[in-house]
């Protein structure tokens, strides 16, 4: 086998079909931002070119805490102190008093008994959920159709039984549900913000479901956290129901501006991802001075009720405004605005347009991420997008979406169910 030609043909096929996914590198800097530089390459010469004042539209880190003052002083601080890296793993002198105190920090702001930090979001959901379905003998789990791929990735690689209820659809999964026996261990795994529609779920329901039908509750609060219930505690705090959870997953990126992840739950679940978990087990731990920074970050965004309005109103203004335009967004009350511009080629055309001629970041999202036929661009607003920069967006937008001289090619429709698609995406010839 020609090792090279193969993985080349791969990548050749994937971007002969549209879904090649090119990155952009971005400058940021704290004074400036949304402002940014970016640097391009021209597809003839390949020579970079440099383009100034491009306004960051796709963001996630939404309330701008990698910005703030006192947590970039915080991290600065510490490397000072400490170092720059851990020392080692969580078992093996990688366990700070930064570490211990975040935990602590996590458990207390979801109002449970212990939290378990991991390089990653998405390390945190793969590795639990793989720990979890894997140890419960005749685990059946129950999956939102739209979960994301960590979540999904968890379950798959367990290799427990797995069924896929319709996108927050509380009566297809009751269906589901009542077609298991009573006595057989059952686990819900669903999110509270779904990224790529912007839907917000009624949490309390699900935890009526479980109880009813004797089942674990699995919760992803990644886009929740920082945004939405009391100091910004999620979704689940909004509606009351934090502590019936089994297992909340959060992210120290996004509202908190920095990276990791974690689970926290009762003490003894959080002991049991702990001890048999090989994602937190065989991993050099976070560094010190990213562990103090996303502690302090967490302890400003408590306090920080002006910043969740701020984000919320200006994205109801965005919304207003595309409303009045007809451009055709998913609706909801979140703070994310996903507008459908159906293919591939058409998010990716109109996106290099809102670059190239109106200096607009806006990142085209397409399969496998969403199905095919509903590609779109995903907005986020934080605290340091002015009304102004919404109005000169919207205005970019209406001059864009409206282009009528391309020809688009159509796209075949794909599963809603991202857990068929990665099937077909990491199978495909």
């Amino acid at each position: 086998m020609n090792y090279k030609n193969f993985f080349k043909s791969k990548v050749q096929s994937f971007k002969n079909e549209g879904y090649y996914r090119k990155f952009l590198p971005v400058k940021r800097s704290r004074s400036t931002f949304p402002f940014t530089q970016v640097e391009l390459i021209d597809e003839k010469s390949n020579a970079p070119t440099k383009m100034e004042n491009v306004k960051i539209w796709c963001t996630n880190d939404y309330l701008n805490m990698s910005h703030n003052d006192e947590v970039v002083e915080t991290m600065i601080s510490t490397i000072k102190e400490v170092g720059t890296g851990s020392g080692g793993t969580r078992n093996i002198s990688g366990t700070t008093s930064y570490h211990v105190g975040l935990e602590e920090k996590l458990a207390q702001y979801h109002d449970r008994e212990s939290a378990l930090i991991f390089n990653s979001a998405y390390l945190a959901n793969q590795s639990s959920l793989w720990t979890i379905c894997k140890k419960i003998n005749g685990l059946q789990v129950f999956s939102d159709e739209l979960n994301h791929a960590s979540l999904i990735q968890g379950i798959k690689n367990s290799g427990a039984s797995c069924k896929i209820f319709k996108h927050n659809d509380l009566e297809d999964l009751e269906d589901q549900l009542k077609s298991i026996e009573f006595k057989t261990p059952k686990l819900i795994v669903f999110e509270s913000l779904y990224s790529m529609d912007g839907t917000i779920t009624n949490v309390a329901e699900y935890v009526r479901l479980a109880k009813k039908y004797n089942a674990l509750t699995y919760l992803d609060e990644v886009h929740a956290v920082g945004l939405y219930g009391e100091r910004g505690s999620g979704i689940a705090n909004k509606y009351g129901v934090s502590k019936e959870i089994d297992i909340i997953n959060g992210t120290l990126a996004k509202s908190f501006g920095q990276i990791g992840g974690y689970v926290a739950g009762d003490k003894y679940i959080i002991e049991f991802i702990r001890s048999f978990t090989p994602g937190f087990i065989f991993t050099t731990s976070l560094m010190p001075s990213v562990v103090a920074a996303c502690k302090k970050s967490i302890e400003i965004v408590e306090q920080s009720n002006h910043l969740r309005s701020e984000v919320l109103e200006k994205a109801a203004y965005l919304k207003k405004n595309l409303d009045s335009l007809g451009i055709n967004y998913i609706k909801g009350d979140s703070h994310i605005i996903p507008i459908i511009v159906n293919t591939a080629e058409k998010a990716q055309l109109f996106s290099q347009k809102l670059l190239d001629i109106h200096n607009i970041y806006t990142q085209p999202i397409f399969y496998p991420t969403v199905p095919k036929g509903s590609a779109r661009l995903r907005i986020t607003i934080t605290p340091k997008h002015s009304l102004l920069d919404i109005d000169d967006l919207v205005d970019s937008l209406s001059k864009v979406l409206v282009d009528k001289k391309a020809v688009h090619k159509k796209e075949k429709k794909s599963s809603n169910s991202l857990f068929s698609r990665l099937n077909t995406f990491k199978t495909a010839s």
